[in-house]
């Protein structure tokens, strides 16, 4: 995420938190910290939340599987994700993505996804997580089978929600959430290669958005 703090609080019309992480972050990783928007069903909060849900049975951070995404099509039947699909949604503004391709000799090469025009917005869950003293509020990115255009990178992609959508992910506008777990239009998003210095959870800097040759 690259976009200032006070600019997704307006956008979002939410109230920050004073906890958000600092932007711009070029290489968000598995367990870093990303702002979010919750909302009780009148007003909105941008807060931190850390990426990658923890089920409350966990017994630590690493007790289990790190759950980065949930997908569309088993969130409401999965034990981990059930309860917040329909409770605990959230939206999570993002610049873009990345996925990834491997070459004829098995190296991982970075392509970035970004839109063309509106903010990207990933539908997101939530779970506050407790054990021994130590606290985190969590998330996961809901997933989703990828588009034509996005299955030549990779067969799935996150659920991006239009402005339009925004009000009932976050349950301010009665039900219907599931219908919005869907992917994104054909051509709303583009995207082109990037270095591999990306996969590299210590690398950061924008050039790692910069396109690079095929």
């Amino acid at each position: 995420m690259t976009s200032a703090n006070d600019a997704l609080s307006r956008l979002f019309r939410a109230a920050p938190d004073n906890n958000l992480p600092e932007p711009p972050n070029y290489n968000v990783c598995p367990t870093n910290q990303v702002a979010t928007v919750i909302s009780d069903g009148t007003d909105r909060k941008l807060v931190s939340m850390r990426w990658g849900f923890l089920p409350h049975w966990y017994k630590a951070t690493n007790g289990g599987p790190l759950l980065i995404n949930a997908r569309s099509e088993t969130i409401a039947e999965k034990p981990a994700f059930k309860a917040a699909v329909r409770e605990r949604r959230c939206l999570i503004p993002a610049t873009g993505f990345y996925e990834w391709t491997k070459d004829d000799d098995g190296n991982r090469l970075p392509w970035y996804i970004t839109p063309k025009s509106d903010p990207l917005v990933f539908a997101g869950v939530w779970q506050d997580w407790e054990r021994d003293g130590e606290q985190h509020t969590t998330c996961a990115i809901v997933t989703t089978a990828a588009n034509a255009k996005m299955q030549a990178i990779h067969h799935r992609q996150p659920v991006t929600l239009a402005e339009e959508s925004w009000a009932k992910w976050l349950g301010e506008e009665g039900i219907g959430a599931a219908l919005l777990m869907n992917a994104a239009p054909e051509g709303q998003l583009s995207f082109f290669r990037v270095d591999p210095a990306v996969n590299s959870n210590r690398a950061s800097g924008p050039e790692l958005i910069e396109p690079i040759d095929d």
